[in-house]
């Protein structure tokens, strides 16, 4: 079975080795989780395990949400997402939960989340272009991109170019952190390095698959 929690980020801080050396840490909230469904190939054409984290008030819930969780005795949750695994789950059962002691024998972990909306941006700010010269017979043109395509043939702009944009607002993945420490009584998972999204963003932990 693929280990996957759902969680939110805390924020970062350091923790510091025995010789020393300062070391970036992550600190995410990591269940306690109920498993909501559990997916089977016959069934749903897949594996895989669908948890849930971080209860929601039922007056705020739709009846399609109370009525799911009703099946596991379950309160709705705000965060539902589904861990695929590549055979069928035979160590957990519907209506489970899961806590950050999953990660126990795990050294390394996939975060999945949105990262941080900084709306529309120029393309130095994303896609880090140098600009032109600031200088005398620029004008205001320093912060421009410049030319984006060719001429006469093909008379058009190529797929792929970098322009100004949306910068921001979408899904991340960071692969292969690694897991620093885990305390179950608090229910945190450390991680070495930084993780998407802004403290108190919901998150996706996984087992990594990468190694």
């Amino acid at each position: 079975m693929r280990v996957g929690l759902l969680g939110r980020k805390v924020g970062m801080t350091q923790i510091f080795q025995e010789d020393g050396t300062a070391v970036p840490i992550t600190v995410l909230e990591c269940g306690p989780c109920t498993v909501l469904q559990v997916r089977t190939d016959d069934v749903d054409g897949y594996h895989a395990v669908q948890l849930g984290f971080d209860d929601k008030k039922r007056k705020n819930a739709t009846q399609a949400e109370r009525g799911h969780a009703k099946k596991v005795d379950a309160e709705p949750k705000r965060y539902v997402r589904e861990i695929r695994q590549a055979g069928p789950v035979v160590d957990v059962q519907a209506g489970a939960k899961l806590t950050v002691e999953v990660f126990s024998e795990i050294k390394n972990v996939d975060v999945t989340g949105v990262s941080k909306g900084r709306g529309f941006s120029g393309v130095i700010k994303r896609h880090g272009f140098r600009g032109l010269r600031a200088t005398h017979g620029v004008k205001r043109m320093h912060r421009h991109p410049g030319s984006s395509g060719p001429s006469a043939d093909p008379s058009r702009t190529r797929k792929g170019i970098r322009k100004p944009g949306q910068f921001g607002n979408t899904q991340v993945t960071v692969r292969n952190l690694e897991v620093v420490r885990i305390d179950p009584t608090n229910n945190l998972l450390l991680l070495r390095g930084a993780v998407p999204g802004p403290n108190g963003g919901y998150l996706t932990v996984r087992q990594t698959n990468k190694g």
